[in-house]
C-alpha cells in the first residue's frame, strides 16, 4: 500500500513537472500570448521554473512538518492540494498576460501540493520497509519519480495539440483517487518528534533560497545592451541578498531548540556525501533536458522534415531511451544495493554518467538516431544506477525521528541543484551563441538576398530568444527580418527563410559550440559526484529509534 500510493503521488509531481515543457507552443498559443516578445521571457521562465522553485523552497519545511505531526497527514494534504491547484489551473478563462499570471499561479500552488508528496512520501516508505529490503522500494518509487519527468513530455506533447488544458486537467481524475486512497488506506507508523516550529528558521531559509533562484532566473535575461543579466544591479542584489539570508539560517539553526535543518545530520558521514553527490548529480543532469529539447525540437527534427508543429510531440518520442534506462537500472541496482550496499552502484553510475556526456560532446549536430538512443539509454542506466541505491544509501543512514527533515534535506539539495543547473548550462549555452550567432545569421541572411544593413541590424538577437524559439518549435527568422523585407525577395529565397530548415541549419554550429562547453561542465559535476559517493564510506544503517548519536559513522 505505502509502496503504490507514495509511488503514485511521487509520478504525478514530476510528470506535472516536465509535462509543461513540451506544451508550452500550445499553452501560449491558446492564451494568445506570444513568447518571443520582449518582456515575456518573465512567463516562459516562470510557467517553468516557479513549480520548482516552490518545491525547493518547502521541502524541508514540510518533512519537518510530517516528523512533528504525521507523515501520512501531511502526505493526504498534498495530495488535496494538489489536485485542487491542477483543476484550476484547467479552468483559465483569462487572456494575454493576465491568464499567464493566473497560470504561474496557481503552477506555485501545484507546486506546494507536489512538495508535500515528495517531502513525505520517501520518508514513509522508509518507515514501511525494513532496511533489508528499502533499496529496492526506495529504488523503484524514485526511478518512477525521475521516468515522470520523461512521460510527461510524451503525455504533453499528446494532449496539448488537442487543448492545453488537458495538460492540467489530465492530473484531476488521477489526483481524486490518489487522495481518497490515501486517507482510505495509509497509516501512521513512523516516529514523531512534536516541537515547536522553527518560524526564524524557516522564514530566512524560505527568503534566502527565493532570491537566489529569482537572481538565476533573471541572469539568463537580457540586461540593456547584454546578452545576460549577471550585470544587472537587480540580480546582483538578489544574489548578495540571499547569500547573506542563508549565511543568517545556517547562524540561526545552530542556536535553534527545534531546528528545521537538522545540521547535525551533517555529522553523519554517509549522509554528507550521500547528500553532496545527490546536489552534483543533479547540477550534472537539471539543464540535460533542457539542452536535449532544444537539439532536437529546434535543429535535428526540422532539419529532418519535421513540421515545426509536430516536434513537440517526436522530441519526447525521440527521449524515450533515457526513460527506459531508468525504468531497468533503477530497480536492478536497488535491489542489489540492499545487499551489496550503496558506494559500488551509486560510484560506478556517476562514472558511467560522465562517460555519457562525453559520447553526447563527440557526436555531432546532424547525428545518427540508433547512436544517439544509444548514448541516451546508456545515459538513462547510469542514473538510474546511481539513483536509487544512494537515495535508499541516505536514508538509510538517518534515525528514525529525522527521517521527515533529512529526506526532504536531500530532495531540497537535489531541486535548487537543478534550477542552478538551468542557469549554468543556460549561462554556457549562451556564451557559445554570442560568440558565433551574429556572424552565422548575417552570413545565411546575405546568402540569400537579404542586405547587408538588414541582415546586420537583425543578425544580433538576443541569445536567450534565439534559445526560447529553438526550445517552443519556433521559426523566428520572418519575425526577424519582418513581413515588408520577405515579401522584396525572389520567391525562392523568401520561401526558403520561411522553410523549417533555415533556421535550424543557420543555429546549428553556434549551439553545439555552446553545447561542448555545457557537457564538458556536466562531465566535471559527475566526476567529482563519483568522488564523493565513493567516499560515503561503508554501509551504514541507523537504528529504528534512537538519538542522533547513535548514527553518527
Amino acid at each position: 500500500m505505502a509502496l503504490s500510493n507514495t509511488t503514485l503521488g511521487v509520478l504525478l509531481a514530476t510528470i506535472d513537472g516536465s509535462i509543461v515543457l513540451i506544451a508550452m507552443p500550445d499553452i501560449f498559443r491558446g492564451i494568445h500570448l506570444d513568447p518571443l516578445k520582449p518582456g515575456n521571457s518573465f512567463y516562459l521562465l516562470w510557467m517553468i521554473l516557479g513549480f520548482l522553485v516552490v518545491s525547493s523552497v518547502l521541502v524541508v519545511s514540510l518533512g519537518r512538518l510530517g516528523d512533528q505531526f504525521g507523515r501520512v497527514r501531511m502526505y493526504n494534504v498534498g495530495f488535496v492540494v494538489y489536485t485542487l491547484a491542477s483543476l484550476l489551473l484547467t479552468v483559465d478563462w483569462l487572456q494575454g498576460r493576465a491568464g499567464a499570471d493566473w497560470l504561474i499561479g496557481f503552477r506555485i500552488v501545484q507546486g506546494i501540493g507536489a512538495a508535500f508528496l515528495v517531502a513525505n512520501s520517501v520518508a514513509i516508505l522508509t518507515d514501511a520497509f525494513p532496511a533489508n529490503e528499502r533499496g529496492l522500494a526506495l529504488g523503484i518509487n524514485n526511478v518512477v519519480g525521475i521516468s515522470g519527468m520523461f512521460i510527461g513530455l510524451v503525455l504533453g506533447g499528446v494532449l496539448a495539440p488537442i487543448s492545453w488544458r488537458l495538460v492540467f486537467l489530465v492530473s484531476v481524475p488521477t489526483g481524486i483517487a490518489g487522495t481518497i486512497w490515501s486517507y482510505r488506506s495509509l497509516r501512521e507508523i513512523g516516529v514523531r518528534t512534536p516541537e515547536p516550529i522553527d518560524w526564524p528558521g524557516n522564514l530566512t531559509f524560505a527568503a534566502g533560497l527565493v532570491l537566489v533562484m529569482v537572481g538565476i532566473t533573471y541572469g539568463i535575461r537580457p540586461y540593456g545592451s547584454h546578452s545576460m543579466g549577471w550585470t544587472s544591479p537587480f540580480v546582483d542584489a538578489c544574489l548578495a541578498a540571499g547569500v547573506a539570508l542563508l549565511a543568517l539560517f545556517a547562524f540561526v539553526e545552530v542556536r535553534s531548540p527545534a531546528p528545521m535543518f537538522r545540521l547535525g545530520l551533517f555529522r553523519i558521514r554517509a549522509f554528507t556525501f550521500g547528500v553532496l553527490s545527490s546536489f552534483l548529480s543533479a547540477v550534472s543532469r537539471g539543464g540535460l533536458m533542457f539542452m536535449l529539447i532544444i537539439w532536437l525540437q529546434g535543429i535535428w527534427l526540422p532539419e529532418h522534415g519535421y513540421d515545426f508543429a509536430s516536434t513537440p510531440l517526436w522530441a519526447g518520442i525521440r527521449m524515450l531511451p533515457l526513460t527506459v534506462g531508468f525504468l531497468l537500472a533503477g530497480p536492478v541496482c536497488g535491489t542489489l544495493s540492499d545487499r551489496y550496499g550503496s558506494r559500488p552502484f551509486a560510484t560506478g553510475g556517476m562514472l558511467a554518467s560522465a562517460l555519457s556526456f562525453g559520447l553526447l560532446e563527440m557526436l555531432p549536430v546532424d547525428f545518427s538516431y540508433p547512436l544517439f538512443g544509444a548514448v541516451l539509454l546508456l545515459m538513462g542506466l547510469s542514473m538510474g544506477a546511481f539513483a536509487s541505491p544512494n537515495r535508499a544509501g541516505v536514508m538509510n543512514s538517518l534515525p528514525a525521528q529525522h527521517r521527515g527533515a533529512g529526506g526532504g534535506m536531500n530532495q531540497t539539495f537535489q531541486n535548487s541543484a537543478q534550477v542552478l543547473s538551468i542557469g549554468i548550462f543556460f549561462t554556457l549555452m549562451i556564451v557559445g551563441l554570442s560568440a558565433t550567432l551574429p556572424h552565422s545569421l548575417a552570413t545565411g541572411l546575405r546568402a540569400h538576398g537579404v542586405s547587408a544593413g538588414v541582415a546586420t541590424r537583425v543578425s544580433h538577437p538576443p541569445p536567450v530568444s534565439v534559445l526560447f524559439a529553438a526550445f517552443l518549435g519556433y521559426n523566428p527568422a520572418r519575425e526577424l527580418i519582418g513581413p515588408h523585407v520577405l515579401a522584396k525577395l525572389p520567391p525562392h529565397d523568401a520561401a526558403t527563410i520561411r522553410g523549417r530548415g533555415f533556421f535550424p541549419h543557420l543555429i546549428a554550429a553556434p549551439f553545439h559550440s555552446g553545447l561542448r562547453e555545457a557537457f564538458a561542465f556536466a562531465i566535471a559535476a559527475c566526476l567529482v559526484a563519483a568522488l564523493a559517493s565513493w567516499s560515503r564510506g561503508g554501509r551504514v544503517v541507523a537504528p529504528e529509534e534512537g538519538v542522533l548519536e547513535q548514527a553518527v559513522d
